[in-house]
């Protein structure tokens, strides 16, 4: 099979949260080639007719565009094009992605569907903005953008700290009940209708800082010498160790593939708090899988080889 990996296309100054599209990008081919498939890489491009040029000969196409024009937003049209293209692409549809990178309309279909997610308000009116303390996120981009030591604040605080990060970052924020607690990451793998939850990571805040608030952010996520990156510890054995509290996170992710019509390699966030309630906060439809990423962890803990993770992705788009 001939196979093009697609990828967002990246200028030299990007920042490092999209960088990591092209780390990933070659340890998906380098994966691939090593199977032996046949196998190239194409930067995305808005334009359909240069986008069939650069995908000519592909049977298939790996894709890995998290953003355009470095707008995570715009990622679905990667979909949308390689559809009306008529190629076969690995993961999520351009629907179901829409859906998804809505994070304020997927709190609403979740709560539509009865699955617990935090309260959350959104301007101009801030409608239900109570009394306590609410992280302020961006509405439509991920990489944890804007989530750094003053996105957690009260009330009072949120429509100031919604507009500076307007200002700064552009598009839209909102706010998200803050839920005190622990964090999990689970990574869901397969076909429509038929996926398969992988070890299931919890991020804890070791040693962590006093005052900062327990939250995987940005610097966690993408600055290596920052005090979020070297706190955070991913554990496994949650399965084994707590079942009870396993089994309501598995039926959660599982309620959730079926609902948003998930297929390929999905991330679900979740937050649980002091009752042992899982609260969904996100669903990420194109999680990062550079091999050091947590996607690939997981994978690893299911005794799971890189190759084989990025093979089971192919699998689940045929």
């Amino acid at each position: 099979m001939n196979i093009v990996v697609l990828h967002s296309d990246i200028g030299a100054d990007a920042p490092p949260e999209e960088q990591d599209t092209l780390i990933a990008a070659e340890a998906v081919r380098a994966a691939l080639a090593s199977r032996g498939y046949r196998v190239g890489k194409a930067a995305f491009a808005k334009d359909t007719a240069a986008l069939r040029r650069r995908l000519d000969g592909a049977q298939m196409v790996f894709n890995l565009v998290e953003g355009v024009d470095g707008k995570g937003a715009l990622a679905t049209l990667a979909q949308h094009h390689l559809s009306e293209l008529g190629l076969v692409f690995t993961g999520t549809s351009g629907a179901a992605m829409d859906l998804t990178n809505d994070k304020p309309g997927t709190k609403r279909r979740l709560r539509d569907a009865g699955l617990a997610t935090a309260d959350w308000s959104q301007g101009p009116d801030w409608q239900g903005l109570a009394a306590g303390r609410w992280i302020v996120k961006s509405a439509l981009e991920d990489a944890s953008i804007g989530l750094d030591d003053g996105c957690v604040v009260e009330a009072a605080a949120v429509p100031a700290r919604a507009a500076a990060c307007a200002a700064r970052f552009g598009g839209q924020w909102f706010a998200e009940s803050f839920v005190e607690g622990r964090e999990f990451n689970i990574a869901v793998l397969g076909r429509t209708r038929a996926p398969h939850i992988l070890p299931m990571a919890e991020m804890r805040f070791e040693n962590w800082p006093e005052g900062k608030p327990r939250i995987v952010g940005y610097d966690a996520k993408w600055e290596e010498e920052s005090s979020g990156w070297r706190h955070t510890v991913r554990h496994f054995g949650v399965e084994r160790e707590e079942p009870l509290l396993a089994a309501k996170i598995r039926d959660a992710c599982e309620r959730v593939w079926a609902i948003f019509d998930l297929c390929g390699f999905v991330r679900v966030d979740f937050r649980v708090d002091a009752a042992g309630t899982p609260f969904i906060l996100e669903i990420n439809a194109n999680p990062c899988i550079s091999p050091d990423a947590g996607f690939a962890a997981a994978a690893a803990e299911a005794g799971m080889a890189y190759e084989d993770l990025i093979e089971e992705i192919v699998r689940a788009a045929t």
